[in-house]
């Protein structure tokens, strides 16, 4: 690991200026920043170019003077004209910081990339080196924080005093805060409860988030799914969910798998009810992972149910289902206008003949169905709907393992489904019957007979 080149702070600009010398975009860019802090921020120009209004500066346009450096708290320098060089100068006499825009050589300091949750800052610099790097960095970080990290910032600095007052014990504050700071949305009172709860020797009130994983991709996991899994004490996760996004979780965070695969219950539904409230009324946070989203065929509902019986708080993430990611994978509009007017989510296993009529009256309708746990009983499902009324010639997609790089493709029609025993490739699949299919991207797919179905 090599040696800093420079050394991190923050320096403070409180009742101090901050002064851009340009009037161009380049200092326009400057001031947005600058003007992000307290600091009096002043543009000195001889010809200001650049629409400063709205962001609070003061814009002089003149030709700088020794004077505007006085109780400056840095200086800019985005004229790399005569101007500039008269700047940088008169910034050296001066002795303020200099920054010389994209003249990393010629920089006293360099501008991080910075994450905004004031009075918390998170700076990324890479020393003038790779600044687009810095700032790809940031955009990873500011999808883990939650907008509203500042304000808890904020309410965990006016608590201080109390917090002293009422926890002697070093680590029993650091539980405190630590509820404080991962507990969304939480304001003054729910603060000063916490506060009261710890203060009586108890751990705080636990949280069950049930998150959706999305179909696999870590990719596509939303940023608050990424952001509680980071702040989980405990994540209870499913079979289907893979490793590398159960991993994206705290490091010291526990791990259990309540995995459920066809013919194989590690758990029953009950205990994992069980476990769930046993884990909130511990005081843990904890990160229930469910593959797809959370709502959709993930039996949420019977362990939401246990948690409020149980008074345990909960919330639920979404996530991407995997009809919505096999919709992705081949650009298939489920909802098409003059085609399809809607599309039912559906599971095939276990399903009776009184669904089976019901969705056959909905396809030939132009509704489009997405069936899920049915690739075993494809060719049977596919039968009992076409001797419902489906025309034989109704377009069917397969997609198993939807959204993730893995995933394999197959179409062609109902009729041809009901009559081939093709062998599917291993992973969960969803089954995409209806004429919008048909204006999907399938032509990478297996056919399920010689007469598939013709793409759009």
């Amino acid at each position: 690991m090599g040696a800093l080149n420079t050394f991190p702070l923050s320096l403070k600009v409180r009742g101090r200026s901050i002064l851009i010398i340009g009037g161009g975009d380049e200092a326009l860019n400057k001031a947005r920043l600058a003007a992000k802090t307290s600091a009096e921020v002043v543009v000195v120009s001889p010809e200001p170019e650049a629409d400063f209004s709205g962001l609070g500066v003061h814009v002089a346009a003149r030709m700088v003077g020794a004077c505007d450096f006085f109780n400056a708290a840095m200086v800019f320098v985005a004229d790399h004209g005569v101007e500039g060089e008269r700047a940088k100068k008169l910034a050296r006499r001066a002795g303020v910081p200099l920054n010389v825009v994209d003249v990393p050589d010629q920089c006293d300091f360099y501008t991080p990339s910075i994450v905004e949750r004031a009075p918390l800052t998170i700076a990324i610099s890479s020393e003038g080196e790779a600044p687009v790097l810095a700032r790809l960095v940031r955009a990873r970080i500011e999808a883990m924080l939650s907008p509203g990290l500042g304000k808890i910032a904020s309410l965990a600095g006016s608590l201080r005093k109390s917090v002293e007052s009422l926890i002697q014990d070093g680590a029993s504050r650091r539980r405190f805060y630590e509820a404080l700071v991962t507990t969304p949305e939480i304001d003054r009172t729910g603060a000063e409860a916490l506060l009261a709860a710890h203060a009586d020797g108890g751990k705080g009130a636990g949280i069950v988030w049930l998150i959706g994983a999305g179909p696999g991709a870590e990719d596509l996991l939303t940023l608050r799914a990424q952001r509680l899994l980071q702040e989980a004490d405990v994540i209870v996760h499913d079979q289907l969910v893979p490793t590398a996004v159960v991993e994206m979780g705290r490091r010291d965070a526990e791990r259990i798998s309540v995995g459920k695969a066809k013919g194989h219950h590690s758990f029953s539904q009950a205990q994992i009810n069980t476990l769930l409230v046993r884990l909130g009324a511990e005081g843990k946070r904890v990160a229930r992972l469910k593959s797809g989203d959370p709502m959709v065929f993930g039996r949420a509902g019977e362990e939401i149910a246990a948690l409020r019986k149980a008074g345990i708080g909960y919330a639920i993430v979404p996530g991407v289902s995997a009809a919505l990611a096999a919709a992705a994978d081949t650009a298939t509009p489920v909802t098409l206008r003059k085609v399809s007017s809607g599309v039912v989510f559906a599971t095939a296993h276990g399903a009776e003949d009184g669904d089976l009529a019901h969705w056959a009256a909905l396809a030939g309708a132009g509704i489009t169905l997405a069936l899920y746990m049915g690739k075993s009983i494809a060719g049977d499902v596919a039968s009992r709907l076409v001797a419902h009324g489906i025309a034989g010639t109704m377009p069917v997609g397969i997609v198993v393992n939807a959204g993730r790089a893995d995933r394999s493709l197959y179409a062609g029609t109902l009729d041809a489904l009901a009559r081939d025993a093709i062998a599917f490739s291993d992973g969960p699949a969803v089954i995409l019957i209806g004429p919008a299919v048909a204006a999907g991207d399938w032509e990478q797919a297996v056919a399920l007979a010689p007469q598939n179905m013709q793409v759009a």
